[in-house]
């Protein structure tokens, strides 16, 4: 490969790491034509880009950004594939589906600005919340107190007014 070549590979690689906020490097290497061809499919629907890369190409591609990738860098070895995405979890389940296969077999994430490294690591990125989620789950927690404040005042309303109103009536039958 001309080094021009490899030049124009390593900008399209780093376009690419920071384009997307999350990746997740694979292995894909035992996937026969069909099933790779599945898994882009299934890749494609989710919004997930799926991309075979050299690994010396993708390390040169981290070097160039401004974040420090060393973490990864051990496990650039063998066959490497790259699942880009916006959404966190969303790799993280398309790989947690094929679990049976053994493949895509997780090598290692970078996800919500940390490192993953290893396919143990998977169950806690399948359960990765997104911001929306978790800013919903966090309105909700606010909420719940002022809504019991809320209808303890009006239920202890009603009470008042009913023994007000038993009170007045009493006083009017005198």
């Amino acid at each position: 490969m001309k080094k021009e070549d490899k030049q124009r590979i390593i900008g399209q690689i780093a376009a690419n790491l920071q384009e997307y906020d999350h990746f997740y490097l694979t292995d894909i290497a035992t996937l026969n034509a069909a099933k790779t061809s599945k898994l882009r499919r299934e890749c494609s629907k989710e919004d997930i880009k799926l991309v075979v890369v050299k690994n010396t190409l993708l390390q040169k591609a981290l070097e160039l950004l401004d974040r420090n990738y060393e973490e990864l860098y051990p496990i650039l070895t063998g066959n490497t594939a790259i699942m880009f995405s916006n959404v966190a979890s969303a790799p993280a389940k398309l790989i947690d589906k094929y679990k049976t296969d053994k493949v895509p077999a997780l090598k290692g994430a970078y996800v919500q600005e940390s490192f993953y490294i290893g396919a143990n690591t998977l169950k806690d990125l399948v359960n990765i919340k997104t911001k929306t989620e978790l800013i919903g789950e966090v309105i909700a927690l606010l909420q719940s107190p002022a809504k019991n404040v809320i209808s303890a005042l009006q239920s202890g309303g009603t009470i008042l007014h009913g023994v007000l109103q038993t009170l007045s009536e009493k006083e009017s039958s005198n």
